[in-house]
């Protein structure tokens, strides 16, 4: 008996030290901040959606994306030593998909509200929009106030604050996948108008784009902030706000957006 125990009480004792001496190296661990998992990793996984003037192709498949948005997230990697990579996103899906590890932030002219504050880490405000109502050029004489255009069907992303907006209004609205999918439902007659932001409006639609034949007319929000969204409790959130006030301080904020016409909604960052 006194032999068996002894084998035990070995055999215990050798597990032990097997488990002391196997450590947890992947990214998962607690102990390992956001900037070392992505400096580990080599990549900075930026979510977006196909919103210009902030993340787009210019090239349609071509996999290249640029905008304000995807040039300042390609030169904030570049100060952390990484690449960045671009992911399309579900925008409903957002929080959850950073929580995953799917994606390393959020960057692609988010709205800075409650949702958002409570899922996610925020930088600070770096541009200001507003949501403004997008219906055919020869319709709008007709929808220049926010009462005018309350029993039009609408089309808004999922989850992005122009759908917000109409839902506060109880306007109908339909949900898209994306914005570049609202302004094409009311291009083709499906949606009579869309809620998108002024910024992607002001690039998309009008003289000398793809949809000439429509317009915007009245806002039906507030103007808003855009931020950008990390995991919660996550060290990239300051390293990007020292990232703003260092770009900006330098030009090289507004050089970037003077590129894309975005310089009058850029936040000055202090």
């Amino acid at each position: 008996m006194k032999k068996l125990i002894a084998v035990l009480m070995c055999m215990a004792m050798l597990f032990a030290f097997a488990g002391c001496g196997t450590k947890d190296t992947g990214s998962g661990s607690s102990s390992q901040s956001d900037s070392e998992y992505v400096k580990e990793k080599g990549t900075l996984i930026v979510g977006i959606t196909d919103f210009k003037p902030m993340d787009y192709e210019e090239t349609k498949g071509s996999g290249e994306w640029i905008g304000f948005d995807a040039d300042m997230a390609k030169a904030f990697a570049e100060s952390l030593g990484v690449e960045a990579e671009f992911v399309v996103i579900d925008w409903d899906n957002k929080i959850m998909e950073l929580d995953s590890k799917s994606l390393d932030c959020v960057w692609n002219g988010m709205t800075i509200n409650d949702e958002v504050k409570n899922g996610m880490s925020v930088s600070n405000a770096y541009c200001k929009n507003t949501q403004v109502v997008v219906v055919p050029k020869d319709d709008a004489e007709k929808y220049g106030t926010v009462e005018s255009v309350k029993d039009l069907n609408f089309a808004a992303e999922a989850g992005s604050a122009g759908e917000k907006a109409l839902q506060a209004l109880n306007y109908n609205v339909t949900a898209v996948g994306s914005q570049a999918d609202a302004l094409l439902e009311v291009a083709s007659g499906t949606s009579d108008a869309a809620v998108i932001d002024l910024i992607m409006a002001g690039a998309m639609i009008g003289e000398g784009t793809s949809y000439e034949d429509l317009t915007y007319t009245v806002g039906v929000a507030e103007e808003e902030d855009y931020g950008v969204g990390f995991r919660k409790g996550s060290d990239l959130t300051e390293k990007l706000n020292e990232f703003f006030k260092e770009t900006y301080a330098s030009g090289k904020m507004e050089e970037i957006a003077k590129t894309y016409g975005v310089q009058e909604s850029i936040i000055p960052q202090e």
